[in-house]
Parts: structure tokens; sequence; C-alpha cells
């Protein structure tokens, strides 16, 4: 696996929209914040353009991404949202030249493309908060300052209570995921999950219950959850029903899933649709050590 070089103060970073359309107040605040902490920060040229659900035409948020993709000053790129979209951006895209020269992807969400794209080519990502959730109440979020400090180079390391729906164990892998929703519309494409020597993270957000019941179906009986080597369950917000009830929530609905393997899982990780949404380096490799007592989350060496 190959990992970007951490941040260092006085780097120039930029700020892009390839998905949905931001809010300029919250983009140009997210950029302030960044400058800040003593980085250079650029916004994308059509970082705030607007084409329906989009930030304008595919073509223009491709162009801003393959600006910061060739730009070899650029040593980070943060998304400004997800929304939808990046698939359609992915599809314009050329990375031989961020493939030479690595450089830290940092988003959620919708962005789970491009997380997925370089997790296929073993380069490591950050799964972290995008401009919207850099403060709350005038105050950094902790979820953002976290998120820096991985970028500079802290090893994460977490420590969470025990959930009730936990399977035991303790398993390395490299981690992997992102959004349920976005990963399971890769499946049988380019960007569909590698599973062998994985520990798989998921999340989501305004589903069905018998929506998530069939997205995990879908990865087990594609022969994914087999595979990998833990499972890691993030935030599963806003989850309903329909008139007639599923009868099981998400914790239930994953757990019965995985039933017929014997990896760890964790449930609650604190990442996704909600605050805090602690960072996660895609493509590190972890021990992922579920106990009855504890669970402990550790990157080990690269």
């Amino acid at each position: 696996m190959k990992f970007p070089p951490f941040l260092l103060p006085g780097d120039q970073v930029v700020i892009i929209s390839p998905a949905g359309n931001i809010d300029r107040e919250i983009a140009e605040r997210g950029a302030q914040i960044l400058r800040n902490l003593g980085f250079i920060v650029e916004i994308g040229h059509n970082a705030f353009e607007h084409e329906g659900v989009f930030a304008g035409s595919d073509s223009l948020r491709a162009a801003d991404m393959q600006r910061a993709l060739n730009d070899k000053s650029v040593k980070a790129i943060f998304f400004s949202r997800g929304g939808y979209g990046s698939v359609r951006t992915h599809t314009l895209l050329n990375w031989s030249s961020f493939f030479k020269k690595p450089k830290w992807l940092i988003g959620f969400s919708d962005i789970t493309v491009f997380h997925a794209f370089l997790s296929n080519h073993k380069i490591a990502s950050m799964h972290g908060v995008m401009t919207a959730w850099f403060e709350k109440g005038g105050s950094l979020t902790d979820s953002f300052t976290e998120m820096v400090e991985l970028l500079r180079g802290k090893t994460p390391k977490y420590a969470l209570l025990p959930h009730e729906q936990n399977r035991l164990g303790a398993a390395t892998g490299i981690l992997t995921g992102g959004n349920l929703s976005i990963l399971l519309s890769l499946r049988g494409t380019p960007l569909d999950i590698s599973p062998k020597g994985k520990i798989l993270f998921i999340e989501d957000i305004d589903e069905y219950h018998y929506h998530i019941d069939r997205m995990m179906y879908n990865l087990k009986t594609g022969g994914i959850l087999e595979q990998i080597s833990g499972l890691i369950v993030g935030y599963f917000t806003a989850i309903t029903d329909r008139e007639t009830p599923f009868g099981k929530f998400s914790a239930a609905i994953i757990r019965e899933a995985v039933a017929p393997y014997r990896y760890p899982v964790c449930f609650g990780f604190p990442a996704g649709h909600e605050l805090p949404n602690r960072p996660l380096i895609l493509g590190s490799r972890i021990l992922l050590d579920v106990s009855d007592k504890a669970v402990n989350i550790e990157n080990m060496a690269r």
C-alpha cells in the first residue's frame, strides 16, 4: 500500500466539488479554517457552479479535479461535500499523473467512489469530514481536529465501549469501504470491493431497513462477506420503515448477514453521517480486537 506524504505547515491544498453543489459561504469558511492552520488553500475554479443537484456540469467538475490531480504542488484534495455525482466525475479523469505522485484525498459519503478506486490501486486515502463539519457552533469539531492530526502523521488508535451486537475476536487486515449504498452501486465495476485480506467499514443514511437487508445480502451472495477478515459498522442514520415494518433494525440485519462467518465484528464505530465522525485512513493495515470489555482498533506498521 502506498501512502501519500503527510502534510506540513505551508503545504498547498485545494478544495473542490466533484458531486453536489455547495453553499459558497460553507466552502470559503472551510478554506479559511485550513489557512488558519498554516496551509496554502485554493478553491477549485468551478467549485460553486450549479447544474441541477450537481456543482456544475460533469466536465466542469472533472476539470477542477483533474487540475488538482495533476498539480504537483498540491499535497491534498479536500472535497467540499458529497451528495451525488462523484462516479460521473470519475469517468472523465486521467489518474496517470496522480499515480506518479499520490496526494491525500479527503471526504466521505459519495466520495466513497474515489476511496474505492484508490483502494483497488493500493493507495491510501482519508475517510473524514468535509467543509460543513470543520466547525460547529463557531468551534472546530473534534472530528476535524483529529483528521488534521492524522494528515500530519499521527497514528490513529481507537478504544470503544462494547456493543451488544459485537462479535468477539481479533483480526488484521487492510481497512477499506465507506458508504454502503455507494459500495453497492459499484458492484460489478472496476471499482468493486476486492475483499481478500480486508477489514470492511460500512455506514449509511436515509435508507429503508429492507434496503439495508438487500444490500447486505448482495455482499453475502456475491462472496464479499465470506472473504473479508473483519467488519466495522459505523452510523446507520435515519434508517426508516415503509408502511409495513421490516421487523428488524440495522444492527440486527447486519449481524444476521455475517452470522455464518467467524471474523470479529464491531458495531457503533463513530463515523458516518453524524458527529463525531472520526477519521479513518483507508488503505492502512489495522488490528481489530473485539472483546467483551472493549473494542480496540490500532494501525499497524506500514
